[in-house]
């Protein structure tokens, strides 16, 4: 019950807006902290925190705020959740969780074949992906990938997405519109994302493929 109050909660936009215009810093400590919970506990793949970030964005356009702490700090808790993460996968803990099905098997299928298809990347571009950004670093971890290899990716990923769909929503948030449908403009900022990466790494798909 707590639980799911809790996430009906985190999935409306304007309990967010409300929290940030009373104390901005309890805001952007609440978003961080679900952006590190997401990334960094392999079990909790189901934290919104794509329309988040976009939300934050938003609030911070309106209120003519500038964005670049909220991305520095937002980013540092996607970087330490990620390393965490892979922290898991690589202990004693990470097998223990497999074993006990903890982690549903159709999310490790899913995230395998993103690891089949992009490799060390994945780790990057699951970013953008529900499930995928929970998933990937403790797959990372569980498969023995470099630690300096996953670093760079780790940060990579997490400036990448934390800085544009915050700054996605710091651009087109204002617009109203936009105001009344912030969950669907997320996906989409989400899909256009992906565009050029998917575009960088087609001629590696295609060789998959073949």
């Amino acid at each position: 019950m707590i639980s799911t109050g809790l996430l009906s909660w985190l999935g409306s936009d304007q309990n967010l807006m409300l929290l940030l215009s009373q104390n901005w810093m309890w805001g952007i400590a609440l978003v961080a902290t679900v952006i590190f919970c997401e990334t960094g506990l392999v079990v909790f793949p189901f934290l919104p925190g794509d329309s988040l970030l976009f939300a934050t964005g938003a609030f911070l356009g309106m209120s003519a705020m500038s964005p670049l702490v909220s991305i520095l700090v937002i980013t540092l808790a996607a970087v330490a959740g990620d390393s965490v993460n892979f922290a898991i996968g690589r202990s004693r803990v990470g097998q223990y969780l497999l074993k006990r099905a903890w982690i549903k098997p159709h999310h490790l299928v899913k995230t395998r074949a993103y690891f089949d298809r992009f490799g060390g990347p994945t780790v990057t571009i699951g970013r953008f992906v529900p499930v995928v950004r929970t998933i990937a670093p403790f797959m990372a971890g569980l498969s023995g990938m470099c630690p300096r290899r996953f670093a760079f990716f780790n940060m990579m990923g997490a400036l990448v997405w934390c800085g544009s769909l915050i700054m996605a929503g710091f651009w087109l948030g204002h617009m109203p519109w936009i105001k009344g449908h912030m969950a669907w403009m997320s996906i989409g900022i989400v899909a256009l994302s992906m565009l050029p990466v998917l575009a960088h790494l087609s001629p590696r798909l295609k060789k998959v493929q073949g």
